[in-house]
């Protein structure tokens, strides 16, 4: 994470923004409170700038500092930036039913995630099926390029091949493939409607992905399957596939896409 932070710092036009942005991110990531020692170290900043940071959300009820432990934690701030995104994102509100039912119709775990350009994907819905669960909560961030979903950003985002490069060479795989076999499964994913990684991102599961489209262009948003991969073909993953790119395309018809 401190190589991430000194990059958006270098690059930023507002770096106390960014040094504020990744403590909030790792303070909701921490299972516990953290002292300051421990985020300035995770995020590679000299403690007394992270203090300065540190006092800085407190003031702003973003972040709860506790004198008698000297940890820090989020504070209940961040949710009313939450609920007034939440208010406002017409996706989240009609992709979670659709969720819930192919989650419990084929027992994969489900996902409507926000593309965010090539930078990351944010996870903005989640359903849990009877079967293969995977521990993911609205607001994780994953590599844009990563798994299923990454292979529809580069199929319908006409980005560059060199900056597509660029990025594939740092994304972490279980079983990477290389990048001409995956230019080939972008090609494939352009051609049939949905992306689909077998074994690459996770060892033995399968994720798939459709892309949606809230304005013309490339995708904003995407529905994301995830199981076992032999769980899911004994349970019909022609039927999911078929069933999440028509839920992909009803939901950008309702968005306006």
């Amino acid at each position: 994470m401190s190589d991430q932070l000194a990059k958006a710092v270098k690059d930023s036009k507002a770096p106390a923004i960014s040094r504020a942005a990744a403590v909030l991110r790792l303070l909701g990531k921490s299972e516990a409170p953290l002292p300051l020692q421990a985020i300035a170290r995770e995020l590679g900043l000299v403690p007394s700038t992270c203090l300065y940071v540190l006092r800085a959300l407190v003031a702003e009820e973003l972040v709860a500092f506790d004198a008698d432990t000297k940890r820090y934690a989020l504070e209940a701030g961040v949710l009313t930036l939450a609920r007034q995104w939440l208010r406002r994102n017409q996706f989240a509100d009609l992709a979670q039913p659709v969720l819930d039912r192919l989650s419990q119709q084929f027992g994969a775990t489900m996902l409507g995630v926000q593309i965010m350009g090539l930078d990351h994907i944010v996870t903005v819905a989640a359903a849990q099926g009877a079967g293969f669960q995977l521990n993911v909560q609205v607001g994780s961030r994953f590599p844009a390029l990563i798994s299923a979903t990454g292979r529809c950003i580069a199929a319908w985002g006409n980005y560059p091949e060199a900056e597509l490069a660029a990025r594939f060479a740092k994304l972490r795989w279980e079983e990477p493939p290389s990048f001409a076999e995956w230019q080939a499964q972008v090609a494939q994913t352009r051609a049939q409607g949905f992306g689909i990684d077998e074994g690459n991102y996770i060892a033995g599961v399968t994720v798939l992905a459709a892309p949606v489209w809230k304005n013309r262009g490339r995708p904003s948003h995407a529905l994301v399957a995830i199981g076992i991969g032999a769980a899911l073909k004994r349970n019909g993953l022609a039927e999911l596939e078929a069933a999440l790119v028509a839920a992909a395309r009803a939901l950008t018809e309702q968005l306006g896409g």
